[in-house]
């Protein structure tokens, strides 16, 4: 067996799919929850209610995040997240009361394309014609979703660009984290480091809560953390090119959702656009699968997403 082999993490497939599939179920919960609340509280303070809510849920993963022994490098990268997370979070919460639940959740998808072109960028990864091509097919699926010209551009659509992009930071940093520690560290320091973030943006347009919105805000945090955790179990379970097309499911999810709670009426370029999205992601994360296994596997450092 060679040292390369030895050192490959084993992989459950199944385990994969399935926690993708309740980190899905969780998210969509999530989206629902804050569409319910609406405008009532402004988006900088919804976001951070959630996050200081969240913290009484990671209680437990206190032990392990102090045992865990960071290096300074590991708190620069979880600073780094918890930093980018911040306003994408404040600008998805804006978007969830300006467009509707399917359209948040298609252009979310659009976040791993920014992740591929950010390999490239600070981990050297080269991009090759296909790869290429697949990106291409993936912005014209956001195209396909937003159809400029056609009509308008919602401002909660902007917010939703920009949000990919800070999340597709975080992404990267949360794949490359947990191959170097357990899902509680990974979970627990985003949800300090984000709380912390997002308190000054709070405090600027505070607005006294009802009970009633504290406790809607704190089934988010509950959804959202516990999405999370999936996540990173997910990752941990096996390869993005198994576990990455399992998230269109998500969009299915939320377009019947939309549909039969919020009025929000089913559209079929959201689901030809995410479709596009989706297909072109998993055409990624499988050609990297398949050109990991012709080559040592790369240090932690040079993960590749």
């Amino acid at each position: 067996m060679s040292h390369a082999a030895a050192q490959a993490p084993a992989t459950h497939p199944v385990w994969g799919v399935f926690w993708m599939l309740v980190t899905g179920a969780c998210f969509v919960g999530v989206t629902a929850v804050v569409k319910l609340v609406g405008n009532d509280i402004p988006p900088a303070q919804s976001a951070f209610m959630r996050y200081a809510l969240g913290l009484i849920l990671i209680i437990p993963m206190i032990p392990p995040m102090l045992r865990a022994g960071l290096s300074r490098r590991a708190y620069m990268l979880f600073g780094l997240r918890g930093l980018v997370h911040t306003g994408g979070v404040i600008l998805w919460f804006y978007a969830m009361t300006q467009i509707t639940i399917a359209e948040v959740t298609a252009m979310n998808y659009v976040t791993p394309v920014y992740v591929t072109i950010l390999a490239s960028i600070f981990l050297g990864e080269k991009l090759a014609l296909r790869r290429i091509a697949a990106i291409g097919v993936a912005l014209a699926g956001a195209l396909v979703i937003l159809r400029p010209g056609l009509r308008e551009i919602s401002p909660g659509h902007i917010a939703m660009i920009f949000t990919a992009a800070a999340f597709s930071v975080g992404y990267l940093v949360a794949k490359i984290m947990a191959d170097e520690t357990s899902p509680s560290v990974v979970v627990g320091m985003l949800s300090v480091t984000v709380t912390l973030g997002l308190a000054p943006f709070a405090w600027a347009v505070w607005v006294p809560p009802t009970w009633e919105q504290v406790a809607w805000m704190f089934l988010v945090a509950v959804f959202a953390t516990a999405g999370h955790f999936a996540m990173t179990l997910a990752f941990k379970a096996a390869p993005l090119a198994v576990t990455q097309p399992v998230t269109f499911v998500q969009l299915i999810w939320a377009t019947l959702l939309g549909a039969l709670f919020f009025g929000e009426p089913a559209d079929a370029f959201v689901m030809l656009g995410g479709g596009m999205i989706i297909a072109a992601i998993s055409f990624i994360t499988l050609r990297e699968t398949m050109l990991r296994r012709r080559a040592v596997t790369p240090a932690v450092a040079q993960t590749k997403l």
